[in-house]
Parts: C-alpha cells; structure tokens; sequence
C-alpha cells in the first residue's frame, strides 16, 4: 500500500490574492481517491513534531521566536506567509508527515507527503514560504536513530534548495543535489554538494539528459542507502515562477526516471511535493498527481 501523510491542516487560508495555492493539498488526494489509485487508509495524518526533533536541524533561538510568532517583520516578509499559531502547528504536522513517510519508506521502499519540500528553510531562517525544512528534519532524524547512514537529497524543484545545502553543508553523511534555473530565486544561493544550474527555457531533452547523467554519477559515487525526493512541478513551462520550459509530459518523465533509480537499486525513498505555481490549479494538480501514478506503476 502507498502511505501518503496528509492532514486537512496543510490547506492553511491565506489572504486573498496570496500567490500560494494552497487549494492543491485539498484536491491531489481527492484526486488520487477518485482515480481509485489509492484508498482513504493510504492517508495518514502526521501528529505534532517533538521540540527535540526540530532542535537537530535547526537553531534553538529561531525555532522558539517562530514558535512564539517573534520573528521580526522582514523575517515574517521573506517567509512569505502572514504568521499565525495554526501555521506554525501546520508545519510542524507536515514536518513529523516526512518522518513518518520516511519509516514508511524503509518499510515498503516508497512513501509520500502531500505537502513538504519546503527547502528554502535554512537552520535559522524562513524564506519563501518555508518556515521548518521537512526533508532536512527527516534525515537528521533518520541519522540520529541509526536508520540510516548515508542519504541522497534529490532536489528538483525549479529554485535551488539553499535551505538545504546550508544545514548540510558540514554534514559528510548527507549528499545535496539541486538542479535548478540558474537565474531564478533564491538570489543568494548556498552551495550543495552537487548544483546544476540550467539556463532559462531548458526543455525536457536537455533536463532529462543533464539529470540522468549526473544521477547515475552521484549514486555510483556517493552509495546512499536512503533517499530524499523533492519533486516540485514548478519547473512547467507553464509556471509563473520557473524559468524553465518542461512539459507535463516531460515532467512525469523526470519522475520516472528518479523512481526506476530508487526501485532498481532497492533505495527506500520519501517525496515531498515541492512547489508549482501555474496559472491553472489543474495544471499543478495533474502534474504532482502524476508523481502519485509513477510510483503506483512501479512499485504496485
């Protein structure tokens, strides 16, 4: 069976206007459940996240003043989102979902978080619309329990991971992959352990290539026993905030090559959705729903 966390709490209102659509977490698993391609106990809902657990990846001071709602005004600014105590208990909730979606993972070798990828959340700050880094909170914890030894982030969402590569950077056990728009946000860019910068327009052959070349490089390499995939869509020609120009086919391909990779060589992996901002909430749906079918396909 595919375990996917999801909680009703990860559609969080926002102001009218606000650019985020959060609708998507509502309609990827009705859309999931009305294509029959999973069933309603496939879904699980994440309880709160221990402080101690959260204190492994990021600083004391940060967490407490978010979790206070005392970050300063330009910190609420780059988080991208209006501060509120349900916020921050939905992120904690989608924080221990990539935890519990990882142990499933080790488990039946795929699990899934509706929500998550929220990669631009460095050890001590909040940036675009990431306030706790699910993925990077999941791998200490796997680490800190001895569940795993050595772990791959593949981060293919259009903007880098910078959240990422700065709470790892010293850390010899997890390797940082990010292929992204060279050109695009975060404009002050951390250093992974691997960064692929792609020109603006890059299309599916030039994606898929790139990738599967230097995935094959970093496994043969690196040896993970655990992997880590954030599989954002926003690197659609149709989104408003990537540069990049995959098509939707393109896009499931990606999907399938990363997964073929993890099945093939029996590596447990956890994903996390990342971002999509297209004009049409269809498009994003379709597009991350489409994860969902790949992994169905091949591991069920």
């Amino acid at each position: 069976m595919l375990f996917i966390a999801f909680d009703p709490i990860y559609a969080h209102p926002l102001p009218e206007g606000h650019r985020f659509p959060m609708l998507k977490y509502e309609l990827i698993p009705e859309q999931l459940l009305h294509e029959g391609l999973i069933k309603s106990d496939s879904l699980f809902s994440p309880e709160k996240l221990d402080k101690d657990i959260i204190l492994l990846t990021h600083e004391q001071n940060y967490w407490e003043r978010l979790r206070d709602l005392k970050l300063s005004d330009a910190e609420v600014r780059r988080s991208g989102f209006p501060l509120s105590a349900t916020l921050i208990d939905r992120e904690i909730r989608i924080a221990r979902g990539t935890i519990d979606a990882s142990i499933h993972a080790l488990k039946h070798g795929i699990a899934f978080n509706v929500a998550g990828g929220t990669h631009h959340a460095g050890s001590n700050w909040a940036e675009g619309f990431c306030l706790l880094n699910d993925q990077a909170i999941a791998a200490n914890y796997l680490l800190s329990n001895s569940l795993a030894d050595r772990i791959l982030i593949i981060d293919l969402d259009v903007h880098q991971g910078n959240g990422t590569a700065e709470i790892f950077s010293k850390e010899e056990r997890v390797f940082t992959f990010s292929m992204h728009a060279e050109k695009n946000f975060p404009f002050r860019k951390e250093r992974s352990d691997l960064d692929i910068g792609l020109t603006d327009g890059t299309t599916d052959s030039q994606y898929l290539k790139l990738l599967s070349q230097n995935l094959k490089f970093i496994i043969e390499s690196f040896k993970p026993d655990f992997i880590f995939y954030l599989a954002g869509v926003d690197v659609l020609g149709t989104d408003k905030l990537g540069k990049l120009n995959l098509s939707k086919a393109g896009c499931k391909q990606r999907d399938e090559l990363v997964l073929r990779y993890c099945q093939n060589l029996g590596l447990p992996v956890q994903i996390s959705m990342g971002g999509g901002y297209s004009p049409k909430i269809s498009d994003i749906v379709e597009a991350h729903c489409n994860t969902f079918r790949i992994a169905h396909d091949l591991y069920f």
